[in-house]
């Protein structure tokens, strides 16, 4: 009998301390919500941040806010439902399309360019698609005094007679990897890169309001503007520049980071860098541990648009910063946006 009333106690007493934990982590969680809420109104109203924010931890949205305007004009307030463009985040779409091309055994990542559009010059017999997704392929970049659409950049990529180093011996992060990408991947697929992209990657995924340049008359689309409340010009007609929102871009890390895009090979391959400080893999900068991805940054920027995803995938923490007026201050909010879901101390980002 005594035992029994023991064991009735224990039982009373371990419910009782689960209870008060599950109080205390719902205080602390709350706490934090509203301490990044203090956050993200200081840093807009201190002028260095227009635009929505996302965060996530363990696989729910904690925290999701829009702040400022969607344009110059200062008369539409800006709405979960606005688009921002991802500047170089979207390149990450053209790595993973090539990433599945290969599982699909249509290509080889020590495949020269050469094999898929064997009109342009002898450089292409040197240069691997590896190269195009680590930079390291020696193509000058874009010469963007005399391109205004696709053609043009097809049309300056015979052009070029020289490599500017030996593929695969350094690093040059530039826009002409990426399109090379693109059209390879339009050459194997016999469609516009901008379909396939459709079609393997936004619609599975359900990120229904992602959109790919070219467009037109869009809605809930954000317009870059500068601090003198000057708006961007208009963009070229250019494929591959992406608009999303956060959501969907929240699906889009989820989506990768549990292979359902592509395998765990694959996704080991795409976060593969040159050997050198600061060097950009096609997703931008990440950790391994054993193969197995631990952390995944990528920034982007196109005119005054400025974009941060970030993953903490051990402490399951996404961080999504989606901006329209560039001030360059996402990474120092990123960083404290971290430091309070972990406890720590942080500064206030100061323009």
């Amino acid at each position: 009998m005594r035992k029994s009333l023991l064991i009735l106690s224990l039982s009373c007493l371990s419910i009782f301390c689960f209870s008060q934990n599950a109080k205390h982590q719902k205080s602390n969680l709350q706490e934090q919500i509203n301490t990044l809420d203090k956050l993200m109104k200081t840093v807009h109203e201190n002028g260095i941040f227009n635009g929505n924010v996302l965060v996530s931890q363990n696989n729910n949205v904690i925290y999701h806010a829009s702040l400022g305007f969607a344009d110059a004009t200062k008369t539409t307030p800006l709405t979960d439902d606005y688009r921002f463009h991802l500047g170089s985040i979207t390149k990450e779409f053209s790595g993973v399309a090539l990433l599945q091309l290969e599982e699909q055994g249509k290509l080889k990542l020590s495949d020269p360019v050469s094999t898929f559009i064997p009109e342009l010059p002898q450089w292409a017999k040197e240069v691997t698609i590896k190269d195009l997704l680590q930079y390291t392929s020696g193509i000058p970049n874009v010469n963007w005094k005399k391109i205004k659409n696709d053609t043009d950049i097809f049309n300056d990529l015979l052009l070029i007679d020289k490599l500017s180093f030996k593929p695969g011996t350094e690093y040059d992060y530039n826009n002409n990897n990426l399109f090379l990408r693109q059209f390879i991947i339009q050459r194997i697929t016999g469609m516009p890169y901008k379909t396939y992209i459709q079609k393997f990657i936004f619609q599975p995924l359900k990120m229904n309001a992602t959109l790919m340049t070219p467009f037109e008359n869009e809605k809930n689309m954000a317009k870059g503007f500068n601090n003198q409340w000057v708006q961007d010009p208009v963009e070229l007609p250019i494929t591959g520049g992406t608009y999303t929102t956060t959501t969907d871009l929240l699906k889009w890390a989820n989506s990768l980071h549990t292979k359902k895009v592509v395998n765990k090979n694959s996704l080991y391959k795409l976060g593969q860098s040159f050997n050198i400080a600061d060097s950009q893999s096609a997703l931008g900068n990440t950790k391994f541990e054993n193969k197995e991805l631990t952390e995944h940054s990528h920034d982007g920027r196109a005119g005054n648009f400025e974009a941060l995803l970030f993953s903490d995938l051990k402490s399951k923490i996404t961080i999504i910063l989606l901006c329209n007026n560039y001030n360059g201050k996402l990474s120092d909010i990123s960083e404290a946006i971290l430091a309070i879901l972990k406890n720590e101390k942080f500064t206030f980002p100061q323009k």
